[in-house]
């Protein structure tokens, strides 16, 4: 798998792509293959783009890079100038074959604005920037009339003018300022040479590149035994050839593990089944094992290898918690349960452990009491509900929608009228005769396209349900407002996907989709006569103010303004845009102080790593509302008597606007795109990578508050289509389900 098999959504979540560029001819080629060791074994953590241009060279010459790299591109370019023009990319870093990478890059990777470069000694004693050393060129600062200005012999100083940002020179440090065999300085990140590599007197200089000059087999050994974090992509690039030269059990286990993080789990199977067995003295691997096997749905091995992790007091604890969640996924409560016992004898402050131990207790002496329950109703009056049901201090919005989901079909949402199947539970036979039973099947809401936040090799996506079984469903079946939810940047194996969710299209009675952006990435996956059955069924979160009973809009608001950020999968959220993200929050809420009491909301406890963070690096403390502990109730009390939220999540813009009150979208996710363009609203939405986010996001904001009747009226008009859409998909069910 490459990263061209990666979802690229980057027109819609304003994600930038980054790229790495040397332009080179064939004299020059074999000087970038040091170049690009240095790269990835100072950068470890950094896989991005490295466009090779050149004049018109054969594809096959660049064989041996692609070995080196697994996103080497190659374009036909007359000249390096051609770095400033490049399509397809944001930002490049422009290098030359004759650099040497020995440095963190980081910096020049989060740079936003203009063109950066080292201004270097001129002949007459001043500083100047010419177009051959190192350029991080963002290219929505530099027009096409700017780009056909600059030769390889321009004054960039003069064509460019205030565009150019000076870097610092150890990002472009100049071979010919270490004569005499001076040591090359400690902090030079990018050492350019201005002569020969083996030039007499450049001993140092010559010595720091020569370190990257090895065999391939040497250069992936050594990327594998670098301390610290490294790129999915790259490890899983550098380590299978590595496996065959070297192999070992620890290596094996490091290729599984890169495996595993892109969602390759028959690889990773493949790849330590054969060497592992049923080795005691291996856990870790023996615990990697277990959970790729999980992930196939292979759950009588999986359990096997995990009890052989657990046998280790060092990785016990996280075994008996997977332990505990492949018992539970089985149907299990009491294997459960009983894992999890044994993960907190082995260590009693395991939170993984202490979470399955609640979750699966039955009722006993000393329990608290929980409220009576009324009879249940005959099962054939009833309606099934598979979806997620959050418990505990899991994600907010994923308590609200299941809720939301029942109330468009019956005011009570009790399990008098509902039974509950869990959406990651295997449907076995038992599970199947359960759900045939009632009168009605509902999956959804929520973005359950998913591959990856419980993976299951029979469907791959969040309902575990096995073709065979899915096609002996009997009762009427209703996916309803189920969304797409694949990250940008996400990399999913769509096969199987695909296969599943072509005959989960054929068994469905109704199938509604909740923006019409998952629409149009489901009908891609599907066969042509199958397209049309996909619908649109809204988020019913979103027509929140029409489903609840007694219902009544606030005759006042509190004076406040909610915020919301989301941390799960931050890499693909923000990039290298972090730091920028946080620093323009905090200008924007800076400014917001002054008009509102602003407070955080916090779906979940991860969502709280911004307000840390906003404190630590900007000084701003906020106050937080940890809605992860509210009721459903509460949580749309708070947000009904909010004057403006401004959410990460997709909850945190579908809760609000479904309880009548004004949102902004920081969009990280494409899902909140497709939904602002579903209202006709998208000036609502900011991207989290938009370079003045700040400014635009306190503007907007200010607008809102400025004239709040106007915008809740607006949200009003917004939500009537929504509404209208909705009650007419419900009419159509009830007629599918019959009244009980």
């Amino acid at each position: 798998m490459t990263h061209s098999s990666a979802d690229d959504r980057r027109t819609i979540t304003g994600k930038r792509r980054i790229a790495f560029a040397v332009h080179t001819d064939a004299e020059r080629l074999p000087h970038l293959a040091p170049l690009i060791r240095s790269l990835a074994l100072t950068n470890p953590d950094v896989c991005e783009d490295f466009v090779v241009l050149h004049p018109g060279l054969p594809d096959s010459a660049f064989d041996a890079l692609r070995a080196l790299h697994p996103r080497i591109v190659t374009r036909h370019a007359d000249s390096r100038t051609d770095v400033f023009r490049l399509a397809g990319y944001d930002t490049v870093i422009a290098l030359t074959p004759s650099m040497v990478v020995l440095g963190d890059l980081g910096e020049l990777l989060r740079m936003r604005h203009g063109v950066g470069a080292v201004p270097q000694l001129a002949g007459d004693g001043g500083r100047s920037v010419r177009p051959d050393g190192l350029l991080v060129v963002q290219r929505a600062d530099v027009a096409d009339a700017v780009a056909d200005r600059l030769t390889a012999d321009a004054d960039l100083d003069a064509v460019l003018g205030e565009v150019l940002v000076p870097v610092d020179a150890r990002y472009d440090f100049l071979t010919r300022r270490l004569h005499d065999d001076t040591p090359v300085p400690a902090h030079v990140a990018v050492l350019r040479f201005t002569g020969p590599f083996d030039e007499p007197g450049y001993g140092p200089a010559t010595e720091a590149r020569r370190r990257f000059e090895m065999y391939d087999e040497d250069f992936r050994a050594a990327y594998r035994a670098l301390p610290g974090g490294k790129h999915p992509d790259l490890l899983a690039h550098f380590a299978p050839p590595l496996l065959r030269a070297r192999p070992s059990l620890d290596l094996a286990r490091t290729v599984a593990d890169g495996y595993r993080g892109q969602g390759r789990y028959d690889e990773a199977v493949d790849v330590l089944a054969p060497v592992l067995r049923d080795r005691l003295d291996a856990p870790r691997c023996q615990e990697t094992l277990g959970l790729c096997l999980m992930a196939l749905s292979r759950y009588d091995e999986a359990e096997a290898h995990l009890l052989l992790a657990a046998a280790s007091p060092d990785v016990a604890p996280r075994a008996f918690a997977q332990l505990a969640r492949l018992a539970w996924v089985c149907g299990r409560e009491e294997d459960a349960h009983a894992y999890a016992r044994d993960g907190l004898e082995a260590d009693p402050t395991d939170a993984g452990c202490h979470a399955w131990f609640v979750r699966t207790r039955p009722d006993a002496p000393g329990r608290p009491e929980q409220p009576e329950q009324p009879e249940p109703a005959p099962a054939a009056e009833q309606l099934a509900h598979v979806a997620l049901f959050a418990e505990g201090q899991e994600n907010a919005g994923d308590k609200v929608l299941p809720e939301a989901v029942r109330m468009c079909f019956d005011s009570d949402t009790g399990p008098r009228r509902w039974y509950r199947q869990p959406v990651h539970r295997l449907v076995d036979e038992a599970a199947l005769e359960r759900l045939n039973a009632r009168r009605g099947v509902i999956v959804g809401g929520g973005g359950l396209f998913l591959p990856d936040t419980s993976p299951n090799g029979n469907s791959h996506w969040q309902w575990n349900i096995p073709d065979d079984v899915l096609a002996r469903i009997t009762a009427p079946l209703a996916v309803f407002a189920v969304g797409y939810n694949v990250f940008d940047g996400q990399l999913y194996r769509r096969g199987r996907f695909a296969e599943s969710l072509r005959a989960l299209v054929e068994r469905s009675a109704f199938f509604g989709l909740r923006n019409h952006g998952s629409i149009e990435r489901v009908r891609e996956l599907l066969p042509a006569g199958l397209r049309d059955r996909v619908r649109y069924q809204p988020c019913p979160t979103t027509v929140a103010r029409h489903l609840v009973p007694g219902w009544t809009d606030p005759a006042e608001r509190s004076d406040t303004v909610l915020v919301n950020c989301a941390y799960d999968r931050a890499g693909l959220r923000f990039g290298h845009d972090y730091g920028h993200f946080l620093g323009e929050m905090a200008t924007a809420l800076r400014e917001l102080r002054g008009r509102a009491d602003v407070r955080y909301a916090a779906h979940m406890p991860a969502d709280e790593k911004f307000v840390h963070d906003l404190r630590r690096e900007h000084g701003i403390t906020l106050p937080v509302e940890q809605l992860y502990d509210m009721s459903n109730d509460g949580i749309r009390d708070l947000y009904r008597r909010s004057r403006l939220v401004v959410g990460m999540r997709g909850h945190a813009g579908m809760i609000p606007f479904g309880c009548g009150t004004p949102i902004l979208s920081l969009v990280s996710h494409p899902k909140l795109a497709y939904f602002l363009a579903d209202i006709g609203r998208p000036e609502w939405g900011l991207s989290v990578h938009d370079r003045s986010l700040g400014p635009r996001l306190a503007e907007r904001a200010a607008a809102v508050l400025d004239d709040h009747t106007a915008a809740v009226a607006d949200v009003h008009s917004a939500q009537d289509l929504l509404w209208k859409t909705t009650r007419s998909n419900i009419e159509e069910l009830r007629e599918i389900f019959g009244q009980a």
